[in-house]
């Protein structure tokens, strides 16, 4: 018998699903917009301040290394589901249980990147971090955005900031 799980497992390892919501694979308790390759372990991620219902809510998962944190192809991967106003609630698979870091960004007009603006390359969308560390004057340090999940079924909240 092939359960929703080992479903989603078996399309995951084909790559017939890379991403976006993965209902068959959806673990029983976690949220229905899942995102990345189908495991064992999930964290559910609530996005709050999310300005309007356009485009995708694109959350990206590091590893427990500092200098790939924000640097090009630095990612596990890339995960993405709807966006929701005013919040967008997903679950996120990582591979096993640990510390990972997690940014998020409010793909409004579902370009797959970050807009950026001005000389500096500043975000004109909306973006967050795990453990909402402030981001005023600079991007956070790889320390303060750190979140050790330690089995599946956890949750964390993140608030968008816009510029």
């Amino acid at each position: 018998m092939i359960t929703p799980k080992r479903l989603g497992a078996t399309l995951a390892a084909t790559g017939i699903v890379t991403g976006l919501g993965l209902a068959a694979a959806t673990p029983a308790r976690a949220t229905p917009n899942c995102a990345g390759p189908a495991s064992d372990t999930w964290i559910n991620v609530t996005v709050d301040n999310v300005r309007n219902s356009n485009g995708l809510m694109a959350v990206t998962l590091y590893a427990d290394e500092s200098r790939k944190f924000l640097v090009r192809n630095g990612s596990m991967y890339v995960g993405r589901v709807p966006a929701s106003a005013p919040v967008t609630r997903m679950c996120l698979f990582v591979p096993k249980p640990g510390v990972y870091a997690i940014a998020v960004y409010h793909d409004e007009d579902s370009s797959q990147t970050i807009n950026r603006g001005g000389m500096l390359g500043i975000p004109t969308e909306g973006f967050g971090f795990s453990n909402n560390p402030p981001t005023i004057a600079s991007l956070p340090a790889f320390r303060s955005v750190r979140l050790h999940i330690a089995k599946t079924n956890l949750s964390t909240r993140i608030t968008l900031k816009y510029p």
